[in-house]
């Protein structure tokens, strides 16, 4: 998926998504040491910076490197990808670093689709897809923690990228 992005939208930050490659990590652990290797991710990702949590990774290799060397060289081949919401103000983070919104809206797509079977024109799948996401939008009535925030902050980061209408 990086590549496709990368190749469609060049400027992009890819940002694997923190939530998931913690799941993906905790899938390697005994339930007697989860909440521990749990925390010690934390540390990872809720670091102020890159060098901060690089040097939380390698606490975490010194602790658990021995019994979970899988989930410290999974962390480690994909430091590139794990790492871009650090360039972001800690109060924003949160609002990038996991994807399940976008994920969501994937599911309910490929649910519309998938429950039609086949399209004899690309207007009859467009006209699905419309009305799959008209649908679900109808139940996004909480807004976003710090969507306000992250906005701004974007605004300003990305300004040669952001929609004019949307511009300060």
């Amino acid at each position: 998926m990086p590549e496709a992005v990368e190749a469609t939208f060049p400027k992009a930050i890819f940002q694997t998504c923190i939530v998931h490659m913690t799941r993906h990590s905790l899938n390697y652990v005994p339930h007697t040491d989860k909440k521990a290797v749990a925390i010690d991710l934390k540390k990872i990702y809720q670091s102020s910076t890159v060098e901060l949590a690089l040097e939380a990774l390698n606490d975490f290799e010194l602790n658990w490197g021995d019994k979970y060397l899988a989930i410290v060289k999974s962390w480690r081949n994909n430091w590139e990808k794990i790492t871009p919401f650090l360039q972001f103000p800690k109060e924003i983070r949160k609002v990038i670093y996991t994807t399940n919104i976008v994920e969501s809206l994937n599911n309910t797509l490929r649910k519309a689709v998938r429950n039609r079977g086949h399209f004899s024109t690309e207007d009859g799948i467009m006209k699905v897809l419309y009305l799959a996401i008209r649908g679900v939008s109808k139940k996004w009535n909480m807004p976003i923690h710090s969507w306000k925030q992250a906005l701004n902050h974007f605004a300003i980061m990305f300004s040669d990228r952001f929609p004019d209408r949307l511009a300060a």
